[in-house]
């Protein structure tokens, strides 16, 4: 049984026409530019991690390796600040509306990075440099948290009937592209430039280059209307506290306690797709790196392979959702994932193995990946009603992720270590899409076909 109130089928809802397909396309460019600067600068700090720790954590007689370990930390801290974003923009979101929401989020995010850009070394200004850097991480968490809701629940609402989960696997897209496009600039930077011109300035351009998209991705949204399902919720043309502040104090309890089982059900539906997303395509170098004694280039290219299969399978994904439905694709994404974890890793370690073999592994690896992304936008859009829908889509995101792919990399690393099996991250995968696998079968075949929930 699913947790999701849905209104009738999309084919019988007839209270007021589907936006057309201007305003709709409209809707998914300007939903989905902010999610691709995200995941641009997640691409680029990724990148630049060694740069960035000579330039802001390295004092004075202080290691290399100290100071990787803390730009890695604040890296990770960003993440945990996404479920605070998720909630506070998703509260805001809820009650004045996406629009006005999403153009805070992005001028936020756009003002953070590209103070990234600018801030001052340690050497200029001391410790005062490794605290700024990190307070412009905690505001790019909050923007990033309050990002995917607002998005997600713009795109879905206005998408036209029977295109929703398409609509809604464009934020998954982008989040591959922003890191290709994060990736591609870093690449062409340290082509381009000296390793000393890179150290010096050079990573400084790419923090820069937010600003002209950030400036892109406001005008889009200033251009916005309000959503439709925004405009049409309960109690939308009159006092927006009023029906919270005459309802009786018991029924807004019961809602909020209904909003929070939701909430921790669609982390259980989203935990599969965090934890083997991450664990393919972001775990995977070093891990073959430490453990399967890979070298570099092997490493980047099969990261470059698994996000090629990943980015490959979204859009075909949300598309097939619309015409079998979420639980159909998801499921199938996920057991597949669980099954196929323990013949990956055992495949790359085996020496005898075809390079070719090996490389279109990790390309189907990430192509799963795709089966889970593709249709989970839609599907959380699906599971709350149009006046939680920013908070609750958003928080149960941004706690799957902070949790099961913020905290992959540590627990990967160090239960190799603890254990010395190498088989970990098949387990670690393998264990969190079976329980995604059964939250997930309690989806309707037909919520594809049914109208979003006012």
């Amino acid at each position: 049984m699913t947790t999701s109130v849905h209104g009738p089928s999309e084919e019988a809802a007839g209270s007021s026409p589907p936006a057309g397909p201007p305003r709709s396309r409209r809707a998914l460019v300007a939903g989905s530019v902010g999610n691709f600067i995200e995941w641009y600068e997640f691409g680029v700090y990724g990148c630049f991690a060694t740069v960035m720790a000579a330039t802001f954590f390295t004092p004075e007689g202080g290691s290399e390796a100290e100071a990787l370990v803390r730009t890695y930390a604040s890296f990770a801290l960003a993440f945990f600040f996404r479920p605070v974003g998720a909630a506070l923009f998703g509260r805001l979101g809820d009650r004045v509306g996406r629009r006005p929401t999403l153009i805070l989020v992005v001028l936020l995010m756009t003002a953070a990075t590209t103070l990234i850009g600018l801030l001052p070394s340690y050497a200029a200004i001391g410790a005062a440099a490794p605290w700024l850097l990190t307070l412009l991480r905690i505001v790019q968490g909050l923007s990033a948290g309050g990002e995917f809701g607002g998005a997600v629940s713009l795109m879905t609402e206005f998408a036209p009937p029977g295109r929703r989960g398409l609509y809604g696997a464009w934020q998954s897209f982008t989040v591959a592209l922003g890191l290709l496009g994060g990736a591609g600039v870093a690449a062409v930077l340290a082509t381009v430039l000296s390793e000393a011109q890179l150290g010096a300035w050079g990573w400084r351009v790419p923090f820069l280059l937010t600003l002209p998209m950030g400036l892109g991705a406001l005008w889009l949204r200033l251009r916005l209307e309000e959503s439709p399902s925004f405009r049409r919720r309960p109690g939308a043309a009159g006092d927006r506290a009023e029906p919270e502040a005459r309802a009786p104090a018991g029924a807004v309890r019961a809602d909020a306690r209904e909003t929070a089982r939701a909430i921790a059900l669609g982390v259980g539906r989203l935990m599969g797709w965090s934890a083997a997303g991450y664990t393919f395509l972001v775990v995977l170098p070093s891990y073959l790196q430490s453990v399967l004694d890979a070298s570099f280039r092997q490493a980047l290219t099969a990261t470059a392979l698994a996000n090629a299969g990943f980015a490959a399978a979204i859009l075909p994904a949300g598309a097939l959702s619309d015409r079998v439905g979420r639980r159909a694709v998801m499921v199938s994404g996920a057991v597949v994932a669980a099954l196929a974890a323990f013949p990956l890793l055992h495949l790359l370690r085996d020496p005898a193995a075809p390079t070719a073999a090996k490389g279109l592994a990790v390309c189907a690896a990430g192509a799963v990946v795709g089966l889970l992304a593709g249709p989970g936008p839609a599907m959380l859009a699906e599971m709350f009603p149009t006046r939680v829908r920013y908070t609750g889509l958003g928080l149960a995101y941004a706690l799957s992720n902070a949790v099961f792919s913020g905290c992959a990399g540590l627990v990967v690393t160090a239960a190799v270590e603890r254990t010395g099996n190498t088989d970990v991250p098949a387990y670690y995968v393998a264990a969190t899409c079976a329980v995604s696998a059964l939250a997930l079968t309690g989806l309707r075949g037909d919520d594809h076909r049914r109208a979003l929930s006012d």
